[in-house]
């Protein structure tokens, strides 16, 4: 089975040595996002819940250029460096995902790239290899 390559310019372009997402039969592994405007590769704002808005777009962005949605989405890695703002990331999740809920793991880290205050990586299924 070959890897498919996923790339869009409605999600910020890679910063480094990878791949926005990488497609291996109907699996599908998004690269860790962080909140950038993909046309300007500036950060959104320095206001978390608009920065958590961006991340899940631009995973939106990824998720359609697969071939799928966030819904499809089994596994989601949520990274912050404050988890004091975990509450503020469900209330925003769940305006993005209906149930049934991805699996998910949410860990505080000391530092982001770029200065960002959350990141969110993951696994989704598609249904097809198209």
């Amino acid at each position: 089975m070959s890897k498919v390559i996923i790339s869009t310019d409605k999600a910020p372009a890679a910063i480094g040595t990878y791949s926005q997402a990488v497609k291996i039969g109907t699996t599908v592994y998004l690269s860790g996002q962080i909140p950038l405007v993909p046309a300007t590769m500036q950060m959104v704002s320095e206001n978390f819940a608009e920065q958590t808005q961006q991340v899940f777009e631009n995973l939106t962005a990824v998720c359609q250029a697969a071939g799928g949605s966030l819904n499809d989405m089994v596994k989601v890695n949520i990274f912050l460096t404050d988890l004091s703002n975990f509450a503020t990331v469900n209330e925003i999740m769940s305006q993005h995902f209906s149930a049934p809920y991805p699996a998910r793991a949410a860990v505080q880290v000391s530092a982001l790239p770029r200065g960002a205050q959350i990141e969110i990586d993951g696994v989704m299924e598609v249904p097809s290899t198209n």
